[in-house]
C-alpha cells in the first residue's frame, strides 16, 4: 500500500471554516494536482484519476446549475 504524506499547512484552518461544495471541490482538484507532482507513478496515476473525476463532476454540476 502506498501512503501519500500530506504537507502540513503553515497555519491550520479555523475550526469554523464554512465553505461551499464548489469551493471544496475546486480546492481538492488543485491539491490533487500538487500531490501528483510528489508521487511515484502509481500514486500519480491515482491522484490524476481522482482529479479528473472531480473535474468532470464539477463541470457537469456547473452546467446543470447554469440552466
Amino acid at each position: 500500500m502506498n501512503v501519500i504524506p500530506f504537507r502540513r499547512r503553515a497555519v491550520p484552518p479555523p475550526d469554523d471554516l464554512d465553505i461551499d461544495l464548489y469551493t471544496a471541490v475546486d480546492v481538492a482538484i488543485r491539491d490533487l494536482r500538487d500531490i501528483a507532482e510528489h508521487c511515484d507513478d502509481a500514486g500519480r496515476r491515482l491522484a490524476e484519476d481522482c482529479r479528473r473525476m472531480l473535474e468532470r463532476a464539477y463541470a457537469a454540476e456547473s452546467e446543470t446549475s447554469a440552466v
